[in-house]
């Protein structure tokens, strides 16, 4: 059973994170564009990050359920790289909250933020991404 849920967890992973890289690459577009000089390219990138959003949150949903499910199947429970990883996936599922939000301030045209902040904002789930990998990875504690 372990193998089918790792299995699963990573294709759930690899999908998720092609749209947690990709959304706030839309943002970065969306924020250099006025939306009453160019109101269709302004509809345009935000149906594109809409669409993006409502197709990658069942694939988070997805990591979530089988990176819960492994340690079930292991007796992972106790050991703390498996807390700081699953960590990583509560704080991803957050940053992709926070795009829905922002992606609510796009549609409402009211974005405070320039396209270098998305440029920044970007980045982060890279991070996390690397802390997770680190943790599965080598399991330093």
């Amino acid at each position: 059973m372990y193998l089918w849920f790792k299995l699963l967890h990573v294709f759930f992973v690899i999908s998720w994170f092609a749209g947690l890289f990709y959304l706030p690459r839309i943002f970065v577009n969306l924020a250099q564009v006025e939306a009453a000089e160019h109101p269709v390219e302004y509809e345009r990138l935000s149906a594109m990050s809409r669409r993006l959003y409502k197709f990658m949150s069942p694939l988070g949903f997805g990591t979530l359920v089988f990176g819960i499910l492994i340690p079930f199947v292991t007796g992972w429970w106790g050991q703390g790289w498996l807390h700081v990883k699953l960590l990583m996936g509560l704080l991803l599922l957050a940053y992709q909250f926070y795009c829905g939000a922002l992606l609510r301030g796009f549609e409402e045209k009211r974005n405070t933020h320039s396209h270098k902040w998305y440029r920044v904002f970007n980045e982060v789930p890279v991070l996390m991404m690397v802390v997770a990998l680190y943790m599965v990875v080598f399991k330093p504690f």
